[in-house]
């Protein structure tokens, strides 16, 4: 897209919804949909992720499969191509070798051959970097010559559908998520509270939501840092998104076992 879309962490099953993002081109309009990944269920929300992520791939024309050009392929991936064929049967697979800039050539070679192989002879393969752009260019001629035809349904100005109000809330996340280690991060949501303008300043006041009383101290840090670098780094996220100073008031609070309670993950626009 040219910008920053969708939040990155470290941890597994960091992206919690479908985002799409817009590419323009003289001839396609590209929607690129980033989901949930499809994984092995352990809560409530997990289940409605994976039905979140099939209800999505039912409406898309085409499917990029990404695996990292420094490792190799395993059971993992396996698992969801099986997923994939089960969910979407005759939905075109694109083949994406992601990292060049972090193999070598061998590494690159050997691992265009396994995606080929395990998407089948009539999957197209393409590597690329997103880190300096190599053959991103390629790739979107790929997948423009795979769609069908049809409207166009966005404004050229448009980048992405997403409301402010949920990717200030994603920012917020993204810099909570950062260093954080074992099942946290999955305890971790976050809400906008509320957006106003006054005297020429954004002032916007948001909610972490934890799922158990000691993962506040985790979270605040020693003598609260570590919430002062959330609070730090969020902010001048959202300003760059903004385009404007912001003040972030961010307060956190207990919403107990809140990934397996029906009401609470209704709550959280579950």
């Amino acid at each position: 897209m040219g910008e920053k879309i969708a939040i990155t962490a470290n941890q597994p099953e960091t992206t919690r919804h479908p985002i799409r993002g817009l590419v323009h081109r003289e001839d396609a309009q590209i929607v690129v949909v980033d989901t949930p990944g499809l994984h092995k269920p352990r809560t409530l929300l997990g289940e409605r992720l994976n039905e979140m992520v099939k209800d999505t791939y039912a409406d898309v024309d085409l499917i990029g499969f990404t695996v990292p050009a420094d490792e190799k392929i395993g059971p993992g991936d396996r698992w969801i191509l099986e997923n994939l064929r089960k969910v979407v049967p005759d939905t075109p697979i694109v083949g994406i070798v992601t990292k060049l800039d972090k193999a070598s050539k061998d590494q690159v070679g050997a691992q265009l051959l396994a995606l080929h192989e395990l998407l089948g002879g009539e999957s197209e393969v393409v590597p690329v970097s997103a880190q300096d752009g190599t053959q991103v260019d390629v790739l979107l001629d790929v997948i423009t010559s795979l769609l069908p035809e049809g409207p166009k349904f966005y404004p050229d100005d448009h980048v992405t559908d997403e409301e402010t109000e949920k990717r200030i809330s994603e920012l917020i996340r993204e810099a909570a998520l950062s260093g954080l280690k074992d099942e946290l991060p999955h305890s971790v949501a976050v809400e906008v509270d509320e957006i106003y303008d006054d005297e020429g300043r954004t002032t916007i006041h948001a909610i972490i939501y934890l799922e158990r009383e000691g993962q506040k101290a985790i979270i605040q840090g020693r003598d609260g840092r570590r919430l002062g670098r959330i609070i730090h780094n969020s902010r001048l996220e959202i300003n760059r998104l903004l385009g404007r100073n912001v003040y972030l008031d961010l307060r956190l609070k207990v919403l107990k076992n809140w990934q397996s309670d029906p009401k609470s993950l209704g709550r959280l626009g579950f």
